[in-house]
């Protein structure tokens, strides 16, 4: 399996349960990446889209406690147990921070992209990869910049 995210230079990911920022240069780039794999994401995530519907072109996984909740497009799972049997090997996941905390163990390669600024008031944040034992940073791409954010995209393998 695999994640991709967006962090700030403290591994924050969210603030008021939204992204940080939102790079189109990034987004275009998490759309090329996802593109046909299966992506794995909770409920509040799913609400930040769009008109809170599923990502097109991708199976969506989503994963919810509350057992009343369903979305036309997707499939809902209601437990870890369920997900991960459901799970092909090539899905993404791709957020919350919840649903990263609890997939990470099962992920073995991590698209992030870093984003060079601390912004304040996050109050979500994503494991800092670089401490991380079982973590190494393999790839990493130019600096880019857009509104005034620089950022640069790494993988992470754990191995």
């Amino acid at each position: 399996m695999n994640l991709i995210v967006a962090v700030d230079e403290n591994w924050a990911i969210g603030r008021g349960g939204d992204q940080l920022c939102y790079l189109s240069q990034d987004l275009q780039n998490f759309k090329q990446v996802t593109m046909g794999h299966p992506v794995i994401l909770g409920r509040k995530t799913l609400a930040t889209f769009p008109g809170g519907r599923p990502l097109k072109g991708r199976p969506n996984l989503i994963l919810s406690r509350n057992s009343d909740f369903q979305v036309e497009g997707a499939q809902v799972y209601h437990d870890m147990d369920s997900l991960l049997a459901a799970a092909p090997a090539d899905s993404f996941v791709i957020g919350g921070g919840s649903v990263y905390a609890a997939l990470l163990p099962y992920c073995d390669t991590a698209y992030v992209t870093k984003i060079c600024h601390a912004f304040e008031g996050a109050d979500t944040f994503f494991p800092d990869l670089d401490a991380h034992p079982d973590w190494a940073l393999c790839e990493w791409g130019e600096i880019l910049e857009e509104k005034g954010y620089s950022f640069l995209y790494c993988t992470y393998r754990k191995g």
